[in-house]
């Protein structure tokens, strides 16, 4: 009996990390390799949170407002919040496309999505998805996307070339990217500008627009990705050099 009493306790402890666990997995099949693609040529930054500053810090800011408006989000969108962390936009999002629209939520640390998942239940929001990724890919399925954001997180991808190459085919025609960074170095957590814009570039990313965000925001650089016909081979994307 006592026995018996543990394991129920143990089961009761673990039920709901198991069932928020279950919902997190890759979305679609691996895209391209990673060894197929040059490393980049300059420091990538390690994951050191979920989270960049406090949320009541960026909401005086209006960070999620403006991106919002720049990408031009509406209800019935899905929009991918690639390197969601702790959901700061996740859960901003939500409301905003509206039960017609949905989020999906990524990251390459599954942790980081549980906490979210459990984060979602709570509020009772009931349009987001949750897709584990990989360095290199981050397992999205095809032309699945209105929109998607990388907000404060770029220097962190270990594999840029493969990754905006496999992230490339879940964006709807039309479609737009929206990367906010600081102007400074990767290994301060940011990436300057024109190395941002070489290295979408290299991988057939066109940039439409560059807005400065209020106080210490960063900016946002919005792309187009590259069409079917001007898709480039993984073995023609040269590495850009450090900036």
């Amino acid at each position: 009996m006592i026995a018996l009493a543990r394991a129920v306790t143990l089961l009761v402890a673990l039920g709901p990390t198991c069932a928020h666990a279950a919902d997190i997995g890759y979305l679609a099949p691996p895209g391209v390799a990673a060894i197929e693609f040059p490393s980049p040529r300059r420091p990538v930054a390690e994951i050191v949170s979920p989270r960049r500053s406090s949320e009541e810090h960026r909401d005086a800011l209006n960070e999620a407002g403006e991106v919002a408006r720049r990408l031009e989000l509406k209800p019935g969108m899905t929009v991918g919040d690639i390197g969601a962390g702790s959901g700061y936009h996740t859960v901003r999002l939500s409301p905003l496309v509206g039960p017609s629209g949905s989020v999906v939520a990524e990251d390459v640390t599954r942790d980081y999505l549980i906490e979210l998942a459990r984060r979602t239940e709570r509020l009772k929001l009931t349009n987001v998805k949750f897709a584990l990724g990989e360095p290199h890919d981050p397992r999205l399925p095809a032309s699945s996307l209105d929109a998607a954001i990388l907000v404060h997180m770029y220097h962190e991808i270990t594999q840029p070339y493969a990754f905006l190459y496999n992230l490339a085919p879940a964006l709807k025609p039309g479609a737009r990217i929206g990367i906010v960074d600081l102007e400074r170095p990767t290994p301060q957590h940011g990436t300057p500008i024109e190395l941002l814009r070489c290295e979408l570039s290299a991988v057939g990313f066109h940039e439409i627009a560059t807005y400065q965000l209020a106080g210490d925001g960063g900016y946002l650089a919005v792309f187009s990705p590259p069409g079917g016909a001007g898709r480039k081979s993984p073995r023609d994307i040269v590495a850009c050099g450090a900036r």
